[in-house]
């Protein structure tokens, strides 16, 4: 049996590090014809192409804002006009925004996490669709995230995006089920990801305050998460839609966790 991504053409967004570039790896390791990686971090999602070329696999990088439309469209028609088409997506761009409680969020913070998040996963999501449309089918996952389904105190603008994609993930499942385009999300718990350090601080305190706060003690390796998002694109989750899979190691089932757990 081939692998999960065997002959596709891949897209990943946020691929600059942490989940994303893990995906990325993971997608070329599993088969992956062509793995398209974006970022808003031109040089760090350069050194993630250059990591699957070194590990014999086909990656193009390309410097991507999802807030901007243009951007997005274009990324699309790259893709497509380098590779022929574009069989998965990963969308998994995602900022944090500043942690405070609902009342002492600022405009210009709501502004810039529900534009780069919730808005930028809907414009990739509408550009893949049209593309998957044109082609006769595809697979798209969304990073949604334990903020999805429960509360995140002090992050009230991360909540809502997640929330908000989500919605859309199990929204785009119903409408385009027919045209044999899957849509999925995966929902990360506690991660290593530059969020989480951007969040918690690097120091080993602040990492192994968190691992203690978790059921199983520990915080996810990226390639964890990876691994859920490239089996969800994969045809060996060919009846799984509209599904968003909770990969936290039990977190949900305990109740709500600090702005410090994002992943």
């Amino acid at each position: 049996m081939g692998g999960l991504a065997e002959g596709k053409v891949v897209l990943v967004t946020g691929a600059a590090s942490g989940i994303g570039r893990a995906a990325a790896l993971l997608f070329h390791r599993e088969g992956a014809r062509a793995v398209v990686v974006a970022d808003i971090d031109a040089d760090l999602v350069d050194e993630t192409a250059e990591m699957v070329r070194a590990a014999g696999g086909v990656g193009l990088a390309l410097e991507v804002d999802i807030a901007n439309a243009g951007a997005v469209d274009a990324m699309v028609t790259r893709t497509v006009g380098e590779f022929g088409r574009l069989d998965c997506a990963f969308n998994n761009a995602g900022v944090a925004g500043k942690a405070a409680r609902t009342a002492d969020c600022t405009e210009e913070n709501w502004d810039f996490v529900i534009g780069t998040m919730l808005t930028g996963t809907w414009l990739c999501m509408r550009r893949e669709l049209r593309q998957m449309l044109a082609q006769g089918g595809g697979a798209i996952v969304n990073t949604a995230s334990v903020s999805s389904l429960v509360a995140s105190p002090a992050l009230p603008a991360y909540t809502a995006a997640k929330h908000g994609i989500a919605g859309l993930t199990k929204t785009a499942a119903l409408e385009y089920v027919l045209d044999n385009i899957r849509v999925n999300a995966i929902c990360p718990g506690a991660t290593l990801s530059r969020m989480m350090l951007e969040n918690a601080g690097a120091s080993p305190d602040a990492l192994e305050r968190i691992a203690r706060s978790q059921p199983g003690q520990r915080i996810s390796d990226p390639l964890e998460q990876a691994q859920a998002a490239v089996w969800l694109c994969s045809d060996r989750a060919s009846f799984i839609n509209g599904t968003l899979l909770t990969v936290d190691n039990g977190a949900t089932a305990g109740g709500t966790m600090s702005h410090e757990e994002r992943a």
